[in-house]
């Protein structure tokens, strides 16, 4: 039976866990020089609304190292701009290829995708979330606290598709979990309702960057403008300014704090140059293990999340 990861909640706390040994276990082969290609004569369709780096490549080489095709698609190449129902769409592909990620706005064009399609459906990113970025997130912390356990991970900025990753992610595997927002700028109040009510994890949202950062082992930011929101950047620069993750925020967090960053950043803006570039950072590192856990996810996905390793 296939799977989709449209958002986190489609996964169990046993997923994440198989996700995070099996991309362990693929990138310390990778650094091995051990070639794993399980699939072979499998392909991968990328069809992207929104423009990517990190994203895209990091699907595109997983796939290749796994054996398998790539084929990227912009969307303004599919039928889809010419009125094709996405339900259509996905019929056809599904005849086609073994697995598709989607970037795009909408999480209801995705929802539509996976409905009709009998291939595992990605998100890739869209407006609410971005599934497959936290779990490489998580990946990084483990690399780098030894686990997500007992660890304080605190979000600084804006409560956008990448807090709300955040979010579904704390109330499956019970993160201890606070986001400073600017008023007016929190998480979809929805989504915080439904990780509430599953009732795993301690998730908190305030409007003070230092309650947050204080004793915190995680610091995270993203841009305070994402794509979509450009002619908001004046305006959002004056309201997230207190917001920005600094040396004097840094000094509120707990010593052995590591610094994470999604990508791209803006220097200056959410975070300084010093802290980016400082040894608390972690965001090269956070970014390579984009790869190994869409290689994972890709694996799991296609072969089966129940098939012995």
């Amino acid at each position: 039976m296939k799977k989709n990861i449209l958002t986190l909640l489609d996964l169990t706390k046993n997923d994440f866990e198989n996700l995070f040994q099996r991309a362990s276990e693929l990138k310390k082969r990778y650094q091995k020089g051990i070639l794993d290609q399980p699939l072979v004569g499998k392909s991968l369709a990328l069809i992207f609304e929104k423009p990517s780096t990190r994203t895209r490549v990091s699907f595109e080489t997983a796939m290749i190292q796994l054996g398998g095709s790539p084929i990227f698609i912009s969307a303004k190449d599919t039928q889809i701009v010419r009125n094709e129902p996405v339900r259509d769409t996905a019929r056809v592909l599904s005849r086609y290829i073994d697995a598709v990620a989607i970037r795009t706005f909408s999480q209801d064009l995705l929802r539509g995708f996976a409905e009709f399609s009998d291939i595992p459906v990605i998100n890739a990113l869209t407006d609410l979330y971005h599934p497959c970025q936290v779990l490489s997130d998580l990946l990084t912390i483990i690399e780098c606290k030894g686990g997500y356990h007992n660890q304080k991970i605190a979000w600084v900025g804006d409560g956008n598709n990448v807090a709300h990753s955040w979010i579904n992610a704390a109330a499956v595997v019970g993160l201890d979990l606070t986001l400073a927002c600017p008023k007016g700028y929190e998480p979809n109040r929805e989504i915080m309702e439904k990780a509430l009510s599953l009732n795993s994890g301690k998730i908190k949202v305030t409007n003070d960057p230092l309650e947050a950062v204080n004793g915190a082992d995680i610091v995270y930011t993203d841009v305070w403008a994402s794509m979509g929101q450009e002619r908001e950047q004046t305006i959002r620069k004056d309201v997230f300014g207190p917001f920005q993750i600094n040396t004097d925020l840094i000094r509120e967090a707990s010593d052995d704090a590591i610094v994470m960053h999604c990508l791209p950043a803006h220097r200056g803006e959410e975070i300084s140059e010093d802290v980016l570039e400082g040894p608390q950072s972690v965001v090269w590192d956070q970014a390579e293990n984009k790869m190994h856990m869409h290689k994972a996810i890709l694996e799991v996905l296609i072969t089966g999340f129940n098939k012995e390793k």
